[in-house]
Formats: C-alpha cells, structure tokens, sequence
C-alpha cells in the first residue's frame, strides 16, 4: 500500500488562485470549475485521506485457498488469497505475522477443469495492525521471493485467464 497522508480539498474557482509560499502556482481561469451548492461550502475545506499507489504491476481481485507454513516449522495452516499479481499477494490467514517472515505458500486455482497449484517462499511485506484480539483473519501482504519458473508460467497464465 502507497503511503496515507492527510490532504485538504481545495475548490478552484475562475476568480481565485493557488499560491503557495507567496508565489501564484495556479490561476483558477486555467481548471475546471467545481461544482457547489454554496458560497459556504466553497469555504469549508474538506479533509480525507488519500492512498497512492506504489505498486509496478496490477492486482486482481481472486479469492483463493493457500496452505502455509512458517519457515521454522513444519506445521501447515490454511488461508486465503484475495487478491494478486506477478509480484505478491494480498493473504487472509487465522494468525498474526510478523513483517519480515519468511512462508512457505502453496496456492490453489482452477486450470481449465482441473485444480492447479503453485509453491513459492514469500516475505510478509506488511500486517494489518488491529486493537482487539480475535478479531478473525489478520490481513497479510506478501511479496515472492522464490517461485520456479514453471510455477511463475503457471501463475502469470491463472492471472491472464482473469483478465479476459
């Protein structure tokens, strides 16, 4: 995820301007018009926060299983993956992770009429962070570190498959 900053929404009419340090960067005759209701509207500023996006390669919304195991440990535990790209994938797992740990993943797609799967390890590139304990699946972004090339060819074609 892209980092959130805090941004105020400024509306720009023709008769005003954006200045910045005292300098004039945008005259409002050179925008388009924003649409309000009112004069007081056009005065209140508007806050909200705003995600932007680092990401190289697209995601695909996918809601499939995956079976996992931390690298120390040779019990697996069961997931899912909700959405993808060529470079990561957006995980729900039962417990929490820590940012830097390394997974075995395994997921699991339909290939035509059979069921495929790939393997791979894969770096947790960020949690969720929650305030309540037992609140569900903990929301895990992962970021693969070794996938063969046949599992790679595999993923990238499911991947394909998505888009039409």
């Amino acid at each position: 995820m892209g980092r959130i900053s805090l941004v105020r929404y400024v509306h720009i009419f023709p008769w005003t301007a954006l200045h910045f340090g005292g300098k004039k960067i945008i005259n409002g005759s050179n925008i388009n018009r924003c649409r309000v209701k009112s004069i007081d509207e056009a005065r209140k500023p508007h806050y909200g926060t705003v995600n932007f996006e680092r990401r190289k390669r697209r995601r695909l919304n996918i809601d499939l299983p995956v079976e996992y195991c931390r690298i120390e440990s040779t019990t697996h535990h069961n997931g899912r993956a909700i959405n993808g790209s060529e470079e990561g994938l957006l995980l729900y797992l039962p417990e929490q992770m820590e940012t830097g740990q390394y997974l075995r993943l395994k997921l699991f797609f339909a290939s035509g009429s059979e069921l495929d799967t790939t393997e791979m390890l894969v770096k947790v590139v960020w949690v969720d962070i929650y305030l309540e304990k037992d609140w569900g699946d903990y929301r895990t972004g992962v970021r693969f570190i070794d996938i063969s090339p046949e599992d790679m060819g595999k993923l990238k074609n499911f991947l394909r498959s998505l888009l039409g």
